[in-house]
């Protein structure tokens, strides 16, 4: 392995493990490495058919699994840590986080000269601020400063959204982004018409980054940046209504989400890994129906309504 590629170690409580490795998938979505030695004893009788283990192995961390993702020198690893760490908290699953193979100025620094500016959907360009030479091909561009937020428009699923927006804002509406990162879609709806933008999150530094986003791209007198609770925190109702998270999540927020919503609302989700859509759509059928639905790399995305 490259000496530029990051790893991020993660250590939560076993019982959580397989939570926190389904959240941590969603930032590596070609593997992760999990050491979990909660079920020894059982699993070393169940596989391998011996019982006696190795005493090294018996001194390993049972309360404990410690979860390994790499990630690659054109991913941001400051993205992937501040994502997992508000997804963790979310979930409220206790971690430690630690991480190897270069120094922090690098890793937060080294990703970026992979991050050009990228087409999205038929009307956006997303354009990172270092980049200064770009041609937007009649598109509007979204000037861009992720920071430590996640949210740069090259994952699936944040791209997904972009997508699905520019389908469904139309001008003068309202927007709520739930879980807005580097605030990203907020910009994007504002970019494309939207009267105004509500972008709410529990880290509070991808409010700033989000705020700082509005402002680059002039946009910054229609947004509101809000760090706490969605539920506490938010009223009133909103035409297009965006949840770019984890399916357990989309899940709880779903509950809380049609109190934001019209009739005519478009509610959409996305960050659904796709052996998780079932689990995702038996938990909102009661209230929603699907009127669009994309997919892309086992990344799924769907436009709701309110029954």
């Amino acid at each position: 392995m490259s000496e530029n590629w990051t790893e991020l170690k993660i250590k939560v409580p076993a019982p959580q493990a397989d939570l926190a490795g389904a959240i941590a998938n969603m930032v590596v979505p070609y593997g992760i490495y999990m050491e979990d030695y909660s079920h020894l004893e059982e699993e070393a009788m169940e596989i391998a058919h011996i019982d006696l283990i190795d005493e090294e192995l018996l001194q390993k961390d049972r309360e404990h699994a410690i979860i390994h993702i790499y990630i690659s020198p054109e991913a941001n690893p400051a993205e992937a840590v501040s994502f997992l760490k508000e997804r963790f908290q979310a979930e409220q699953i206790p971690f430690e986080l630690d991480s190897d193979s270069c120094v922090e100025e690098d890793w937060i620094n080294n990703w970026k000269k992979y991050f050009k500016p990228i087409p999205v959907g038929e009307k956006l360009l997303i354009r990172p601020l270092w980049e200064d030479e770009y041609d937007a091909q009649g598109r509007t561009v979204l000037h861009l400063e992720p920071g430590l937020a996640f949210g740069t428009g090259t994952h699936e699923t944040t791209r997904l959204c972009l997508e699905l927006l520019e389908r469904y804002v139309t001008p003068g509406i309202d927007f709520l982004d739930m879980g807005c990162g580097s605030g990203i879609l907020s910009v994007a709806a504002l970019l494309l018409g939207a009267k105004s933008a509500v972008g709410v999150d529990i880290d509070p530094l991808a409010v700033k980054t989000a705020v700082e986003n509005a402002a680059t791209n002039g946009v910054a007198e229609r947004f509101t940046g809000i760090c706490g609770n969605l539920a506490e925190k938010v009223t009133g109702k909103f035409q297009v209504v965006a949840a770019n998270i984890v399916a357990d999540i989309v899940i709880e927020l779903s509950k809380d989400a049609p109190r934001f919503l019209t009739k005519d609302s478009t509610y959409i989700v996305s960050g659904i890994i796709d052996t998780r859509e079932e689990d995702v759509l038996a938990a909102i059928a009661p209230a929603f129906q699907v009127i669009e639905r994309r997919e892309e790399k086992g990344w799924v995305a769907m436009a709701l309504k309110l029954k």
